[in-house]
């Protein structure tokens, strides 16, 4: 059970990991037919040990629907001919998802517009009135 480190302070157990292999969908010959080269990899981000509370609530709204009501996170990946390949691709996704969600945002400062665009945005409005009001029907 090696240890996948995520970040500084962060490291999976691989056995927290669980992939399955299918074959690929799509246009192929005669190998791709024959060969479980697709991989799907779920991991239990609810029960996972080694996540703090809040980097898994940041990771579930990441993951959006690729996390199921369970709370496990299934990625697919089937770009590739190769099953390693695959395996390598659906593994770094999965860190750069957990790396991602390890990141605090920063809250936003609510900012009022200074005087002068106040003043700017009001002169626009009338200069269009005025436009818009010289549109009518001509009366002589």
């Amino acid at each position: 059970m090696p240890l996948i480190p995520v970040t500084r302070s962060i490291t999976i157990d691989s056995d927290e990991i669980e992939e399955s292999f299918t074959r690929a969908g799509g246009a192929g010959g005669q190998h791709v037919n024959t060969t479980d080269s697709a991989v799907m990899l779920r991991f239990d981000v609810a029960s996972s040990p080694n996540l703090p509370d809040a980097v898994k609530n940041r990771l579930a709204t990441l993951a959006g629907s690729r996390l199921t009501r369970d709370g496990i996170l299934t990625l697919r990946s089937e770009g590739s001919r190769s099953q390693l390949l695959n395996r390598q691709e659906v593994r770094e996704r999965l860190l750069d998802l957990i790396r991602e969600a390890t990141i605090v945002p920063k809250k936003r400062r609510p900012t009022t517009p200074s005087k002068a665009a106040k003043a700017r945005r009001m002169d626009g409005k009338t200069k269009r009135s005025t436009v818009k009001s010289l549109r009518g029907k001509v009366t002589e």
